[in-house]
């Protein structure tokens, strides 16, 4: 073999040499997941992923918002507007639908079905029996009242609710007073018309 051919293969040797360790090498890399994640930071987490689990906080008025104008209010749109402020515990009460018949074992149930479905969303609220007709409420945080009212007022078993002066209710349904009379005049007809049948059949008999 001459001397060029010899030079060539020992070229050709050295040069696949280095491709096959360089191949090696690069097969050896491999991506590895530390153990300790503290200081790898993700950017993909969105707003709504960093605020999962924390408490909802009522809406707070903006510094560049005009305080309310309180001489074209009327005491109602006053008080509502002060709870809106309020930060602490509230409490008041809820009157059931009249002219239902219920017993003492259904109140609770009903205080205990509320809370539950309360406890899904972010008002913290607990209800609790207070009468055949009514249900007491603590409302942690005055300022989420709206939202309160609108679950209120969207259960069937629900007529009105109350907290300090301020009465809810559905639009068009009138006064609890007013429903109260109502009752008392129909169950009045009712025994009237009773007591007259009773009359005429006395009265047959003879």
């Amino acid at each position: 073999m001459s001397r060029s051919s010899s030079l060539f293969v020992l070229l050709l040797f050295v040069f696949v040499f280095f491709l096959l360790a360089k191949v090696s090498e690069e097969s050896k890399r491999t991506v590895s997941i530390p153990d300790e994640l503290d200081d790898v930071v993700d950017d993909e987490e969105d707003e709504e992923w960093r605020r999962w689990g924390e408490k909802r906080r009522g809406p707070q008025r903006s510094s560049s918002e005009p305080p309310p104008d309180f001489s074209r209010m009327r005491p109602s749109e006053i008080q509502a507007e002060l709870m809106r402020s309020h930060t602490g515990p509230s409490y008041g009460f809820v009157k059931l639908r009249l002219g239902v018949s219920r017993s003492r074992e259904e109140i609770p149930e009903i205080a205990m079905k509320w809370s539950k479905l309360l406890r899904t969303g972010s008002v913290e609220t607990k209800f609790m029996a207070f009468d055949l007709s009514t249900i007491m409420f603590t409302l942690e945080r005055g300022q989420d009242i709206e939202e309160l009212k609108e679950f209120v007022l969207s259960q069937p078993e629900a007529y009105e609710m109350k907290i300090g002066d301020l009465v809810y209710r559905r639009p068009g349904d009138p006064p609890l007073d007013e429903v109260i009379e109502m009752l008392r005049r129909k169950r009045s007809v009712a025994e009237n018309q009773a007591s007259t049948e009773d009359h005429v059949g006395y009265e047959d008999e003879l």
